[in-house]
């Protein structure tokens, strides 16, 4: 059994949505372990706020999409905070 879902990559510039399809296989969280709310409520690493990390396990796949979408478009994971 695997761990893993597949989820829409973030589309190109310009991309209507739904235009970039399923090339990419995403992991199931975004963490990255470099966590770090100190300035705010949005993890540095992972680009989720902290409700959204302590209930990740909890959400369902789409809600889990909704999440990597924004992350994604916003720049997110880091490796580096």
């Amino acid at each position: 059994m695997t761990n893993r879902h597949s989820f829409p990559a973030a589309p190109a510039p310009g991309a209507k949505p739904g235009e970039s399809g399923d090339r990419d296989v995403l992991p199931d969280s975004p963490c990255v372990a470099v966590c770090s709310t100190l300035f705010d409520e949005i993890c540095r690493g992972c680009g989720r706020t902290a409700d959204e990390v302590a209930n990740w396990v909890s959400f369902s796949p789409e809600r889990k999409r909704e999440v990597w979408k924004r992350i994604l478009a916003q720049g997110y994971p880091r490796r580096r905070g």
